[in-house]
């Protein structure tokens, strides 16, 4: 019987390893995360029981083993993606990417019957496009294949089998492996949407930066598709980010040890404990919003105690001893252009009127409404949210 092309690179795959890479040797890592939440990846990495990091524009160097980068995919709630370096070499030029590529051994990676995709960053460097520096890796990469097993694999832009980073800066090319697999920003629990959703690592940014722990009610009186009490409702129960991926990056890596990705799985599973009540409230004055918020909270486990109701916020009264956390509707959630100084105006009075006691943190994705609000910010921090550069503002209620 032939031996089919997946097969022989299984084969092949199995035995020593003829290229160590760089991740191996160093056990360094590089983590993306959104500007502004380097500090908070940091301690997140800390708490993961990482203790060398350091500490870049949009992202983190790191030191780990192979049990705390499986943990960190698995529970991260900031991290973007998390990078392994397979080689870092000086490119001054797109033949010589090419030929340096060619001679990574691709197959020992994956097989073709697999796909790949790249995503590539290009600053300060001779190779000038992001899209033409891809273009020479993918070429590398199928030539490659063409020359050792005579099959070509094909890319998929969408939903890769493996995902590959290329980094150029200054003429310094790194290629890696994307151990997530795809950006953990994708939960998994959001069955459906509402127009421009806030995105779930920058929800549980701001859940970490209110530092609720559970011990007052946690109210979004605003809440379009549950994203925000989905996100503090994870963070509650220590229920793992990743808790719905089917897959990991790291899984393709040559040194996946899966007996060790089952202990650490199961490991931080048995940290997710479902309370018989838990301190959520979610509402918003949108029915339709409300049906979509229900059914991806639903969706965790567990969250069916999580409380909504269609509600006007301007209605609610004698809110004590809560933390309030709100995503207001901004330009690209309402009608483009469409001016919203006096609903902030409104959200401003009630907090005042009907919220003492409270604290409320309040996503501006627009920050130009932050003066119409009329209070006094504790503090504000600068935060993306796609392409917005929105501001966290944090007001104490007395």
């Amino acid at each position: 019987m032939p031996i089919s092309v997946s097969a022989r690179c299984a084969k092949k795959s199995d035995s020593t390893i003829s290229m160590k890479y760089q991740y191996q040797r160093t056990g360094h890592y590089f983590a993306q995360v959104a500007n502004g939440l380097e500090d908070l990846a940091a301690d997140e990495l800390s708490t993961l029981g990482v203790t060398e990091i350091d500490k870049r524009f949009r992202g983190l160097y790191f030191k780990a083993d192979p049990a705390q980068l499986y943990g960190i995919n698995y529970s991260s709630r900031i991290l973007t993606r998390v990078l392994a370096p397979l080689l870092t070499f000086d490119c001054h030029s797109a033949k010589y990417l090419y030929k340096t590529a060619m001679d990574i051994p691709w197959e020992e990676l994956f097989t073709p019957e697999q796909t790949f995709a790249i995503f590539a960053q290009v600053s300060n460097s001779n190779i000038s496009h992001s899209k033409y520096a891809s273009l020479k890796l993918k070429d590398a990469i199928v030539d490659r294949f063409r020359d050792k097993v005579q099959v070509r694999p094909n890319v998929d832009p969408k939903h890769p089998d493996i995902w590959l980073n290329l980094h150029i800066e200054q003429n310094r090319a790194v290629i890696s492996l994307d151990t997530s697999g795809s950006s953990l920003h994708r939960r998994g629990y959001r069955q459906d949407s509402v127009p421009a959703p806030m995105q779930e690592t920058l929800a549980a940014a701001i859940i970490k930066f209110s530092d609720w722990k559970g011990e007052n009610q946690f109210i979004d009186p605003m809440c379009g598709s549950g994203t925000l009490p989905a996100e503090a409702y994870m963070a509650h129960t220590g229920m793992p980010a990743g808790h719905f991926r089917k897959s990991f990056g790291f899984e393709r890596l040559p040194d996946f040890d899966r007996k060790l990705w089952k202990k650490v799985k199961s490991g931080l599973d048995a940290a997710f404990v479902i309370p018989n009540d838990v301190p959520i409230q979610a509402s918003d004055i949108d029915s339709q919003a409300m049906q979509v918020a229900r059914r991806n909270l639903d969706f965790l486990p567990g969250g069916k105690t999580i409380k909504t109701r269609k509600a006007d916020f301007r209605k609610a009264e004698n809110i004590t001893d809560a933390t309030l956390v709100m995503n207001p509707p901004y330009g690209i959630r309402l009608l483009r252009g469409q001016d919203l100084s006096d609903f902030y105006k409104e959200m401003g009075d009630w907090l005042k009127q009907s919220c003492t006691g409270s604290t409320a943190y309040v996503y501006f994705g627009d920050r130009k409404y932050l003066k119409n609000i009329g209070l006094r910010p504790e503090w504000k921090k600068p935060l993306m949210n796609g392409g917005l550069d929105g501001r966290l503002a944090k007001f104490v209620m007395y």
